[in-house]
């Protein structure tokens, strides 16, 4: 008979291990993926803070139940299998055991429902925005506005491996990023000129679809100076894996300065160029 104890016990252990990593790859490099490490990237938007509180609520719920029923299946492989129990049982039901598993699964989606309900209404409703940004996705790129700041649309491609400068990362660098200052309430509404694409910010909690003929609006308000990356997340064609999506949250000054320039334009770009490796060294010096 195989020793049924000793592999539930080494499964145990590489659960433990599998749960401990997960916890280690919380302290992921903020805005992009990083190797090695499992889990969201830090949050930096309220969107994100709060899912991040609803996921780890789960976490508490989930795990005991995961617990309970891979006990019960070793418990019942043990008990009952052949050898043990060579007589089967002629039970048809049990009334109180059917009342259990009927209510007790009720009543935690019910606790579940209560805090991802104010969740969804939070991620829904916009709040008053210092501004709007139109994000348009093409096979494949994206295309970016600012009607409030008078900018028309510019064209933010991924930069191909072989023109990648220092600093710059494979398959998520632009040539012309989305900027926004930080601290701003930033409303961005969302379509597509061809194929369905989605516009996908994990640091943001943000995840839109992007339709042909429709516009999806959503929200985010950046709350720390960084450089965010994210990607088209809805397959759409042979080059969907190169459609990323690059945002510089910067300070209120560089931005009024970056939108002077004229964005997607060389210019804006040193101006971002500068303001990044800026903070790149003060960063450093604080290390």
């Amino acid at each position: 008979m195989p020793d049924l104890y000793g592999e539930a016990m080494r499964f145990l252990t590489a659960l433990a291990f599998i749960w401990t990593t997960a916890i280690a790859g919380a302290y992921a490099t903020p805005g992009q993926p990083t190797d090695g490490h499992l889990g969201f990237q830090p949050a930096v938007t309220p969107i994100m803070e709060r899912v991040n509180e609803f996921h780890n609520l789960l976490l508490w719920i989930i795990i005991p139940i995961t617990l309970l029923v891979m006990g019960l299946l070793i418990w019942v492989m043990l008990r009952y299998n052949r050898k043990a129990n060579p007589e089967a049982s002629k039970n048809s039901h049990n009334t109180v055991l059917e009342v259990v598993w009927t209510a007790v699964p009720v009543l935690i989606l019910i606790v579940i429902s209560v805090f991802s309900f104010p969740l969804l209404y939070f991620q829904d409703e916009i709040p008053e925005a210092d501004f709007t940004i139109k994000a348009t996705g093409y096979q494949w790129y994206w295309g970016y506005e600012y009607p409030d700041h008078e900018v028309g649309e510019y064209i933010s491609s991924m930069v191909p491996e072989d023109q990648l400068e220092e600093g710059q990362l494979r398959n998520l660098s632009v040539d012309y990023p989305v900027v926004v200052p930080v601290n701003a309430t930033v409303r961005l509404q969302v379509t597509a000129a061809d194929v369905i694409h989605n516009w996908a910010m994990p640091a943001f909690g943000t995840k839109m679809d992007a339709i042909p003929g429709r516009i999806n609006e959503t929200w985010f308000r950046v709350q720390e100076e960084g450089t965010y990356y994210g990607q088209c997340s809805e397959l759409c064609g042979i080059r969907h894996a190169f459609m990323p999506i690059e945002v510089h949250a910067v300070s209120q000054d560089v931005f009024d300065r970056w939108v002077e320039a004229g964005p997607g334009s060389d210019e804006a770009n040193a101006i971002i160029a500068e303001y990044s490796a800026a903070r790149e060294t003060r960063l450093a010096q604080l290390d």
